[in-house]
């Protein structure tokens, strides 16, 4: 079973930045085999995939976060990041981690992440 724990959530005005983490653990969990991945949800809306990285590092952007977010991974710290700058109104959802291996995937509780002036 996998832990996923989120941090880095908060309010913050149009145009600012923000750095979700997550930290990954559990028994016999080697972190660099899995996929890891940033979703979020907006009230009242289905929860879309914000941006992917794989074990091999190779990355995936929805099309309304291209060039202002970036996914990136530390294996010996077990933990995924997503850096996220120019960030719009739009933006506000709950941001929530998964990780996946083998048709099987894992959530964190999410972290809110409020873009307001």
């Amino acid at each position: 079973q996998v832990q996923l724990v989120e941090s880095g959530g908060g309010l913050v005005q149009p145009g600012g930045s923000l750095t979700l983490s997550c930290a990954a653990s559990g028994s016999r969990f080697i972190f660099s085999l899995y996929a890891m991945g940033w979703y979020r949800q907006a009230p009242g809306k289905q929860r879309d995939l914000v941006a992917a990285i794989t074990g091999e590092t190779t990355t995936n952007y929805a099309d309304s976060v291209k060039g202002r977010f970036t996914i990136s991974r530390d294996n010996a710290k077990n933990t995924v990041y997503l850096q996220m700058n120019s960030l719009k109104v739009e933006d506000t959802a709950v941001y929530y981690c998964n990780a996946a291996r083998n048709g099987f995937g894992s959530w964190g509780q999410g972290t809110q992440v409020t873009v307001s002036s």
